[in-house]
């Protein structure tokens, strides 16, 4: 069976002689034309291949620069520290300023909330009413208080001894 096998490829390569041979002729005059051009490349177009080569190098090292600049410098240290609270055991309500400032007994609950540093939202949970009841009563707050920010409220309040 070996022996036919050979048989056969020897009468395939005698029958395609010719086809062979020009076959492998052409990939070698192909791979000579591409050598000679490479070279008529690189010699006659040396200077343009040296300023591309410098450009690709500039244009690398512009953005890595770039990218090295443009990376904020400051690095965020998130510092977690114990907060004190001062809490006033001998509080004593400032009741003839409530009733002078017709704060209601709502409206101290929602400022003692605030003074904890409950949102609006929370205070309206913990309280079961509205968020837009809340909002309404701190905006009388305000008034009774004639302050325009929460801190302002709580702050007042506390120097005011209407909140501990």
């Amino acid at each position: 069976m070996e022996q036919h096998a050979m048989a056969g490829m020897k009468n395939l390569l005698l029958r395609n002689k010719a086809i062979i041979i020009y076959s492998i002729s052409l990939a070698f005059l192909l791979f000579l034309l591409k050598w000679l051009e490479l070279r008529f490349i690189i010699f006659d177009h040396s200077f343009e291949i040296y300023i591309g080569f410098i450009a690709v190098i500039f244009t690398a090292l512009g953005i890595w620069l770039a990218l090295k600049l443009s990376k904020p410098k400051i690095e965020t240290v998130v510092v977690e520290k114990e907060v004190y609270v001062h809490r006033n055991e001998n509080f004593e309500l400032n009741t003839s300023l409530v009733a002078q400032l017709e704060l209601s007994k709502r409206e101290l609950e929602i400022l003692g909330l605030l003074a904890r540093g409950h949102s609006n939202q929370e205070i309206a949970t913990a309280l079961f009413v509205s968020l837009s009841t809340v909002k309404t009563h701190l905006q009388n707050i305000f008034g009774k208080l004639d302050v325009q920010r929460r801190t302002q409220a709580v702050e007042k309040a506390k120097r005011l001894s209407l909140i501990p």
